[in-house]
């Protein structure tokens, strides 16, 4: 497994703009599928980006147009571009790597072996 760790979180204005890091350490030789997700207090875990292994990108609903993922493959690190916050968007982010290959699958947290701790982003009206 690859360890991951969370930055980047803070409290915007809604319509403001934060962009979220994951840092990945560990066996950085293989290749791995990326996610950011997001939980909601009461609310069921949700991914929001997904980078495939083949470097294909896939967002959800409601993210696409605002956010990108990214990755910096010399730095072992995973980007999330959040833009145009809304207040909807609070949540704890978390990112997850799999070896599995997979595209849009991989919103379901289930198939993801690692996982960081998570940084909380908080949009205020």
């Amino acid at each position: 497994q690859v360890q991951l760790v969370e930055s980047g979180g803070d409290s915007v204005q809604s319509g403001g703009s934060l962009r979220l890091s994951c840092a990945a350490s560990g066996p950085m030789s293989l290749r791995f599928s990326m996610a950011w997700f997001r939980q909601a207090p009461g609310k069921k875990r949700e991914g929001v980006a997904v980078m495939s292994r083949d470097g294909r990108h896939f967002y959800a609903d409601s993210v696409k147009g605002r956010f990108t993922i990214s990755q910096d493959n010399a730095e072992n690190t995973l980007y999330l571009q959040m833009a145009s916050l809304k207040p909807e968007d609070t949540a704890m982010y978390y990112c997850a790597a799999d070896q599995r290959a997979c595209g849009t699958a991989c919103f379901n947290p289930a198939l993801l072996a690692s996982w960081g701790r998570g940084t909380q982003v908080t949009v205020s009206s």
